[in-house]
């Protein structure tokens, strides 16, 4: 039997078929400061990414505005060098506040999407995502060949993406 916590808190449990009921309750009960543990590491992430994303208030419609007007200003040189750079051309590229991602494109459709939330990171680390959708206008998957297209076009994204992912963590 194995035991995880997910996002939210709920306790998963995995047993094999056959297994009783109370051979499972007496599996959740002897891991029960495991449970609670794990369930205040749960709660403190959650805080602590709340905390984050409420470094920008997008509560209000005016704040949504001048937060994509902010965010705009940002990514359209990085995307005017980009794509020349690599021949490529979106059809639309829109901003919406996204906690789930930085960014998405949509490779049918050639959309990209980019989370508001992007100006809480360093540009240079803006930069590394606006190339990583691009790059899905070439390649779809995360194959080698998409880390190809990434070593050429943004040499450095294995750092911005290191760093990202410790800014990440810390929330």
């Amino acid at each position: 039997m194995w035991i995880r916590i997910v996002k939210n808190g709920d306790v998963h449990v995995s047993a094999p078929i056959g297994t009783s009921k109370k051979e499972v309750e007496e599996f959740i009960s002897q891991h029960q400061e495991w449970i609670i543990e794990g369930r205040k590491r749960i709660a403190e992430r959650q805080k602590q990414r709340a905390d984050f994303y409420n470094q920008l208030p997008l509560t209000t419609k005016a704040q949504k505005v001048e937060a994509t007007e902010r965010l705009r200003a940002l990514v359209e040189p990085m995307l005017e060098r980009h794509t020349k750079a690599m021949g490529v051309s979106p059809s639309s590229i829109r901003f919406k506040p996204m906690i789930s991602r930085w960014g998405m494109c949509n490779v049918k459709e050639r959309t990209i999407c980019y989370s508001t939330y992007l100006l809480l990171l360093p540009d240079w680390c803006v930069e590394h995502v606006v190339v990583h959708e691009l790059c899905h206008l070439l390649e779809p998957s995360h194959n080698a060949r998409f880390h190809a297209l990434m070593d050429k076009y943004y040499p450095k994204w294995r750092e911005a993406r290191k760093e990202t992912l410790q800014l990440e963590r810390s929330i």
